[in-house]
């Protein structure tokens, strides 16, 4: 008798920002169920950002919830799980109770900046060693932060019970049964703790930075055996782990060299495939964006710290909710002809920049509906200039490929392809993140690669009046102090 096996389905995990969400694939990627719960994102000012711990892991284990129970018996084809997270955030716990005994420091936080500035004589250094640039925005200088500051993570150090990490790390203890103590690639790389080489903690920047090893997780490959959660009364491995970007990259297949990828949402982030080597870029940022026990992939990357971060400080500073967002936008970018510029440094200036105190600041007069286009387009500036970066390094690439929340505004769409002079391909299925790890996680050979995806595409067109506002934009910024050449 021949026994028909039923189709596996995998849950995914997408740990953001603004919300967690669980989502259930099937073989094809094809999503069965969902369910997302929004988090809360605490700003105690414009360079303190910080989530609550208890509430992050709740919110996860609500939304598998919501998502299992949508399969009613078809939970038991359920055949394994992967997560992404927020990279560079970082939070430290008891490794006897699993209790948090500091907040989520958020990957957008800088409360770290003048620390970092005491490093710069090792700038060389840490970009041999990690492929990123000295921030405030990685983990090293905000763990040391909780070891100076925070009188429980102090007393569990005393005690021998302090376990400290990226958030991922800290997800993994506490709902998995074997409360593993261990790192993947991409998170681990966001801590300017890590050597992309070697693949392990480095010794040199441990003693810098005043973090010791043993504090910190273990270091392994992104597809492991991490463990099993306990869904429905059935124990599921866990076998995929990556950062959210690092996911995002994968979401229609196996990535190409030839195309950027941009995915644009809380930041925006411009990823080339690089090969099985990195490739040293000093002011942008090489990582290791997958490792298998037989396989290893690096990308070059940009970041954007200011994307959908900046147009929501505005327009609440400009008193506008997020439906009246867009609608604004969707009528200032084709009616607005001559709006203010927009020097964009929420959340600190990324690439290829790096100023973690950039003051956020219009130039010239305009309306609520100018300004939020001004701050859109300095978005799109600030994307341009990646490019540029890039192509120092890097053959031209062929096509841009654009996902995220974002990606659905046409005028971001369509005024990137006419400053980047590419065609701007957005898939009709804007999710990113949870599709690239379901990728990952069914290891597909089936997945179709990104030709065969439906795009909207927007090819460039002549723009003279956005290309002079770019070069006064890159006039203005270097004015303030944003050279990057």
């Amino acid at each position: 008798m021949t026994v028909t096996r039923t189709p596996p389905l995998y849950l995914v995990i997408d740990q953001g920002g603004h919300a967690s969400r669980a989502l259930i694939f099937n073989q094809d990627r094809q999503v069965i169920s969902e369910k997302s719960v929004d988090i809360e994102t605490i700003r105690y000012n414009t360079d303190r950002v910080e989530h609550d711990p208890e509430a992050l892991i709740n919110s996860i284990v609500r939304a598998v919830e919501g998502a299992v129970s949508a399969l009613g018996d078809r939970v038991r084809e359920i055949d394994s799980i992967g997560i992404a997270t927020q990279r560079s955030s970082i939070v430290c716990w008891d490794k006897n109770t699993g209790a948090a005994l500091s907040p989520v420091i958020s990957w957008q936080d800088r409360r770290t900046s003048d620390r970092i500035e005491k490093f710069l004589d090792h700038t060389d250094e840490v970009h041999a060693l990690t492929g990123l640039v000295l921030s405030p925005h990685y983990g090293a200088t905000k763990l040391r932060w909780c070891l100076d500051h925070l009188a429980d993570v102090q007393q569990a150090r005393k005690e021998n019970r302090l376990a400290c990490g990226p958030v991922s790390s800290f997800i993994l203890f506490r709902l998995l049964d074997e409360r593993p103590f261990v790192v993947d690639p991409a998170n681990a790389s966001r801590t300017l703790l890590w050597d992309y080489t070697t693949r392990m903690w480095a010794p040199g920047l441990l003693e810098l930075f005043g973090v010791p090893e043993k504090l910190l997780p273990r270091c392994v490959p992104n597809r492991y055996d991490y463990g099993h959660m306990e869904i429905a009364s059935r124990s599921i491995p866990v076998r995929v782990v990556t950062g959210d970007q690092s996911a995002a990259l994968f979401a229609f297949g196996t990535p190409r060299s030839d195309t950027t990828y941009i995915n644009v949402g809380t930041g925006a982030f411009l990823q080339r495939m690089i090969g099985s080597k990195p490739l040293a870029a000093p002011r942008l940022l090489s990582s290791v964006v997958w490792q298998s026990d037989n396989d290893i992939s690096y990308v070059l990357e940009g970041t954007v710290n200011g994307a959908g971060s900046a147009l929501h400080q505005v327009s609440n500073e400009l008193g506008l909710s997020g439906k009246d967002v867009h609608v604004e936008l969707d009528q200032g970018l084709t009616a607005v002809e001559n709006p203010p510029l927009f020097l964009n440094g929420v959340s600190g200036l990324g690439s290829p920049f790096w100023i973690a105190d950039f003051p956020s600041r219009f130039v010239g007069e305009g309306n609520k509906t100018e300004k939020l286009v001004a701050v859109l387009e300095s978005i799109v500036f600030l994307i341009r200039v990646n490019l540029d970066e890039m192509a120092t390094y890097l053959d031209a690439p062929r096509r841009i490929v654009i996902t995220g929340g974002l990606a659905a505004l046409v005028g971001l769409c369509q005024r990137l392809a006419d400053l980047s002079g590419l065609s701007v391909e957005r898939p009709e299925v804007q999710e990113a993140t949870a599709r690239g790890l379901a990728y990952l996680l069914t290891n597909s050979s089936s997945v179709s690669q990104i030709e065969n995806v439906n795009c909207v595409v927007f090819k460039p067109v002549s723009n003279f009046a956005l290309e002079t506002l770019y070069k006064r934009w890159l006039e203005e910024m270097k004015n303030c102090g944003a050279a990057h050449l």
